[in-house]
């Protein structure tokens, strides 16, 4: 007898086996509920167990709970990781961040407040969530990131790419900063690339580094010498041959972070923050003191705004999801008139009309984080001169208070001299830049070598002999 054959009558002896088996259950069953229910029972049709055998156990049914870490959501959204093998390429750049496992805590940290909301843009559009790791490769997750190519923000636009999504640029605004703005630009740029290249995500990334003009060249020379036209194969720039491997190798370290020695902070798979609408110019200080917001964080989430008022750009803030009702209800209780005093301030120093033009007098609004050190510091005077200006017995500010703040021949005879700080532990460009009342980008212009990340004594130049 055949194989099949066998098969087949096995099959057609499980089948009447089972029949039987329910018929019995049937009968029993039916004789219970006559046992407990005589009058019902001549009645009562027999209970389908056909129906119920085909039932999944509930256990079974259940959906799995959505994770409460979004490294975890990330994880389970990767699409890159199939099919990559052995690659020597991708093993060099992971053992570059196992070697190294600071750069990706400390930029998850900075990421915290951005990661969710990106994660959540590629999960609607059904594209990999690796991608959530780019802006780690691009800036460190710092939005305030600027390179040597003038590419700026989390997602490293240069001023055409950035022009060509939308992203509008002047004195007052740039929305390459913009998190929400630069995000869905750089969403809608790498679905372009992907489209442009076959489906091709590697290829996608690719592009995103060097140009699609660049990996269009690179594949045609490889087609007119019979070569393959994959990422692997192609003739690319060195920065371009590392930009990939990087990435999937980040996602590797990400897909089991305690294997490399990484320690991922869990990051709650819920919204960071939420957009609160503003109908017209507001301080970020000011709001922020509203809301009782960190100044910093509010500026971090709102780095597009250069000069830290809401003008000439969208008419909205995002602000901790925690602290968005309180500033939506604050906002609507204000009248008109108490709404004028979340514009945007005037110049920090003032001349003070009559004051001598060789003895200039100027006033300082203190502010969040303020304190009489770090103005002294900031404007080149003694704490002691401060405090006898201002008539002051202590220390004690408040924000919102004036001081008044005179250029004594010290304070000149400092400004024809090159002013140094030396950095500390836990310093940045940002925090040194607001720790001198100056622009970043003055200071990265008086120190061209610097990177993002400062190193503790290090040296860095912050004002020059005018």
């Amino acid at each position: 007898m055949s194989s099949s054959n066998r098969k087949s009558i096995n099959s057609d002896a499980l089948t009447r086996l089972a029949q039987a088996i329910a018929v019995a259950v049937s009968a029993t069953l039916a004789g219970c509920s006559g046992f407990h229910h005589p009058s019902d029972s001549s009645t009562e049709p027999a209970p389908n167990l056909s129906t119920r055998i085909k039932q999944k156990p509930i256990w079974l049914s259940e959906k799995s709970k959505p994770p409460q870490d979004v490294w975890e959501r990330m994880r389970q959204g990767f699409q890159l990781q199939d099919g990559l093998g052995v690659n020597p390429r991708i093993e060099q750049q992971r053992l570059w961040f196992a070697s190294n496992p600071s750069f990706l805590e400390n930029a998850s940290e900075r990421g915290s407040l951005y990661i969710h909301y990106i994660v959540e843009r590629l999960e609607e559009r059904n594209m990999p969530l690796e991608l959530a790791l780019l802006p780690v490769i691009e800036s460190a997750y710092n939005p305030m990131a600027y390179s040597r190519a003038d590419a700026v923000g989390l997602w490293q636009f240069i001023p055409s790419t950035g022009r060509s999504f939308n992203l509008r640029q002047d004195r007052f605004y740039d929305g390459r900063k913009d998190i929400t703005a630069s995000t869905l630009a750089a969403m809608n740029y790498l679905t372009r690339l992907h489209d442009m290249f076959n489906g091709d995500w590697l290829l996608a990334l690719a592009a995103y580094n060097a140009g699609e003009g660049t990996v269009s060249r690179a594949i045609e020379r490889n087609e007119k010498l019979g070569l393959p036209t994959d990422y692997w194969n192609l003739p690319l720039p060195q920065e371009t041959r590392d930009y990939v491997p990087k990435l999937l190798a980040l996602s590797q370290v990400v897909l089991a972070p305690e294997a490399y020695g990484v320690n991922l902070n869990p990051i709650a798979n819920e919204p960071y923050f939420a957009t609160v609408e503003v109908n017209q110019p507001m301080d970020l200080s000011r709001v922020a003191a509203l809301a009782e917001i960190d100044e910093d964080e509010m500026i971090q989430l709102n780095p597009a705004f250069k000069q830290k008022a809401t003008m000439d750009g969208p008419q909205h803030l995002l602000v901790p999801s925690s602290k968005a009702q309180l500033l939506t209800a604050s906002l609507s209780r204000m009248k008109p008139e108490e709404l004028i005093s979340l514009r945007p301030k005037k110049p920090v120093f003032e001349p003070i009309a009559g004051d001598s033009p060789t003895r200039l007098t100027r006033r300082y609004k203190v502010r969040t984080g303020d304190n009489l050190i770090s103005i002294a510091k900031a404007n080149r005077v003694d704490v002691k001169d401060l405090q006898r200006w201002n008539k002051l017995s202590g220390h004690h500010l408040k924000v919102g208070q004036t001081l008044v703040v005179q250029d004594n021949a010290r304070a000149v005879a400092s400004k024809k001299a090159t002013t140094t700080y030396k950095v500390q532990k836990g310093d940045s460009l940002y925090i040194v830049a607001k720790r001198f009342n100056v622009e970043m980008q003055h200071l990265k212009r008086l120190n061209p070598r610097t990177g993002q990340a400062l190193k503790p004594g290090q040296i860095l130049t912050v004002a020059q002999p005018r």
